[in-house]
Order: C-alpha cells, then structure tokens, then sequence
C-alpha cells in the first residue's frame, strides 16, 4: 500500500545510546505506554529501513535549562546524516533566548521542539511567546506539543484556547509558509475546538500519535477544513508505528495527490528546500 510514497515522518524522538533503555523504562511506567523500538538513533533507522521511511525528523524535549548544551550537542551530532534531520530544543528558564536561538540556527538546526507540559509552561506564557517570536524572526520552525499529555492529564498546558492565543500573540510576525508546527493535530483530544478555533491558520499541522488511535472521521474533516498544504505525517515514534500510521493514513479518503502532500511534499517543501 506504501509502494510509490516517499515519506518523511515530521515528529520522532530518540535518547543518546547511553540513556535511553533508562529513559523509555521511565516514560512507559509513567505514561502507560509502550515504546515501539528501543528509542535510539539505531531503533529508529530500523523502524524506518521496515516501514519504508526516507527521513525521519528528530524533535530533542528539554527537561531543565541546564541540558541546553547537551541535548543540542547531539541534536547537531546526528543531523543531516542517513536520513536524519534533527531540531534544537531550548527550555522557557534558559537565560538569553535570543543568544541561545541564534547558536541553534549557527549550528545548522532547522527549529526547536517546545513541549509546555514537561516544561511545565502555558503555551501562552511570556516566555514561551519571546522564544517562538524569535524563532519567527531567526527563520527557525517550531514544533509544540500540544493537547493532552499523560504527565499532565487533566491541565493541559497547550489547550486549543491557550494555542488560538499564542498564534495571536505572534500574528504580526508568523507570515508566510508556516513556520509553527502543532502537534497531534492541535491537540487531539479537543477535535471540535481545533476545528473551530485552530484550522485554516497560519501553522502546520502534525499527525503524531493519533492517525491509529482518533476518530478518523473527525480527523479527515479538521484536515480538509486546514488544507492538506499545512499538514504534516508524523508518527511520534518510538511511541507509535511508522508503518502503522502511514497505512493509517493511506487508509483515508484523500486523493492520492493531497496523500503524497502530508506525507512528502509539504515537508520537503519546508524542511529541505533553504530559504
């Protein structure tokens, strides 16, 4: 079903080889779910190599200010090599924002992955508003988690409102092809208010987590209402399947044109075209 696609999956994580059994332990005992690879760089490749993945992009989530050096280190170390493309990442407590997201961009990092619940800021905070604001005027893409999250299960830190109010708040600058990428749809678990409030803005929409596991019915009409242009396959890997949410895509009832779109061209268009 996936001969003929290209494919290029907009939301993947990986942990250095040294942490990551630890770290997937951790998640899938705090979380409740179950990783599909092993969460390294290695896992990855493999799962890409089965499903017929071309590029897979890394989103690195700060957890403290002091990992900037760190996580970022490695997100340069292994992007651009074997079908990996990686972003920063940068926390909402990092001193000098626009110091630190001008090393991202020097380092030849395409965007930053912000994720307001395991850095416990409203997507809407101040903090969180200067950083994608640069971002926007550096010409960097940023990712945000959004919706529900099970660290935080009921106070949802990236809220579809709380969204609408962050894209408000940086409207004057967010111009052009999309450069804010919202995760999950959004925020899945919120589909009506997405649909009302979110699509057919300025930003990107990424499928992570959600194509096996929504009510396809509600995802298709979100997807038309946005425009298959400003969508993103994403699988959230190791916590969901390639393979199994490119066929769920597949599965849904778009031409084989806008198909090609989320799965390809949108993000080639973005991501491997400089501008």
């Amino acid at each position: 079903m996936r001969k003929g696609f290209k494919i290029f999956d907009a939301h993947t994580h990986v942990f250095p080889e040294k942490i990551a059994a630890a770290a997937v332990a951790s998640l899938e005992q705090h979380d409740g779910m179950k990783a599909v690879t092993d969460g390294t760089l290695g896992g990855l490749k493999r799962s890409m190599a089965e499903s017929g993945t071309d590029i897979s992009l890394i989103l690195p989530v700060m957890t403290a200010a002091k990992q900037f050096e760190s996580v970022n280190r490695f997100a340069e170390a292994i992007n651009g090599r074997d079908g990996i493309l990686s972003f920063g990442g940068i926390h909402p407590d990092c001193d000098e924002p626009e110091e630190k997201l001008a090393q991202i961009r020097d380092m030849g990092l395409r965007g930053i992955k912000l994720h307001p619940d395991y850095q416990h800021c409203y997507v809407d905070d101040p903090r969180y508003i200067r950083i994608i604001r640069e971002c926007l005027r550096l010409g960097l893409f940023v990712t945000l988690h959004t919706g529900y999250d099970p660290l935080e299960p009921i106070d949802f830190h990236a809220n579809v409102k709380r969204c609408a109010a962050m894209l408000d708040a940086v409207e004057d600058l967010n111009l052009g092809k999309p450069r804010i990428i919202l995760a999950h749809l959004g925020g899945g678990t919120e589909p009506d208010e997405v649909e009302r409030l979110l699509a057919g803005r300025n930003v990107f929409l990424d499928t992570a987590y959600l194509l096996t596991r929504c009510d396809g019915e509600k995802a298709v009409r979100i997807i038309r209402k946005h425009g298959t242009d400003k969508v993103l396959f994403a699988s959230d890997s190791p916590w969901s399947s390639q393979g199994g949410d490119i066929d769920a895509l597949l599965s849904l009832p778009f031409s084989e044109s806008e198909k090609r779109a989320m799965l390809w061209d949108n993000a080639e268009t973005a991501f491997l075209t400089r501008r």
